[in-house]
């Protein structure tokens, strides 16, 4: 009689002791009475009632989610290997445990698919050049679709796109090509701009003769700079002119 009065004082004491829960600050204890939802407590210190009560613990700080390597063509038919990184947390524990079996495995599994599908959209240079762009569009569309089972997406993050060696050389030759349409097309407007000023300068030396006189002597004044052996005497196309017309008036005379 006395060992039975110790064990049933012992099993008192075990229930009263598992009553007793102590939840940090950031946990939550989802409770459910007989199978059904009764409430969420916590933190700090909470009573549970043995057996009539269950509780789930659920953790609301942030969670660092790595997606694996995802396989995925882009719109320009370019095959590409991207992984990502993924930060949520839980804003409301009753349904991360009541509308979903594993809000972990859930969020991850929406996570790869949704990666896939929203940058199999898009080209290949936008994956390499607007990354900011679609990880917004990526956490919007996952934020979305876990609201229902009281999940935040704080961000998204992708972190390489790997790309096969023979589209890396093409895409150098690309760069490279595009570098030299640049350069020619600087250039012919150099050239442009150049013959512009000339055809300015040319057209208000004509108007002035003594202008361009003067412009034959300090081409001369430069030549005779040089150390050179030869000096090129420039020698006006109008004088010509001027001298076919004295000779044509003498002989008229």
């Amino acid at each position: 009689m006395e060992i039975f009065l110790g064990i049933v004082v012992v099993v008192f004491v075990g229930l009263l002791l598992s009553a007793f829960r102590v939840l940090r600050e950031y946990e939550r204890g989802v409770v459910f009475m007989l199978g059904k939802y009764y409430s969420v407590k916590g933190p700090g210190l909470i009573i549970i009632i043995p057996i009539v009560q269950q509780m789930v613990r659920v953790d609301l700080r942030t969670i660092v989610l790595d997606i694996p390597t995802q396989d995925l063509i882009t719109r320009d038919n370019v095959s590409v290997k991207v992984n990502a990184v993924l930060y949520f947390r839980v804003v409301d524990p009753k349904p991360a445990i009541i509308n979903v079996q594993d809000y972990m495995e859930a969020t991850g599994q929406l996570a790869q698919t949704t990666l896939r599908s929203v940058l199999g959209q898009h080209e290949l240079d936008e994956l390499l050049a607007e990354r900011d762009k679609l990880n917004e569009d990526i956490q919007v569309i996952l934020d979305r679709q876990t609201d229902q089972w009281g999940i935040k997406v704080a961000n998204v993050e992708i972190k390489h796109v790997d790309i096969d060696e023979s589209m890396v050389r093409a895409i150098a030759k690309q760069a490279e090509a595009e570098r030299e349409r640049r350069a020619k097309i600087i250039h012919a407007a150099g050239e442009q701009q150049a013959a512009e000023k000339l055809v300015e300068a040319a057209q208000l030396l004509s108007a002035q003769p003594e202008a361009m006189q003067l412009r034959y002597l300090q081409t001369l004044t430069e030549i005779a700079g040089e150390k050179s052996s030869t000096i090129v005497f420039p020698l006006p196309i109008n004088l010509f002119t001027n001298l076919q017309r004295w000779v044509g008036d003498s002989s008229d005379s």
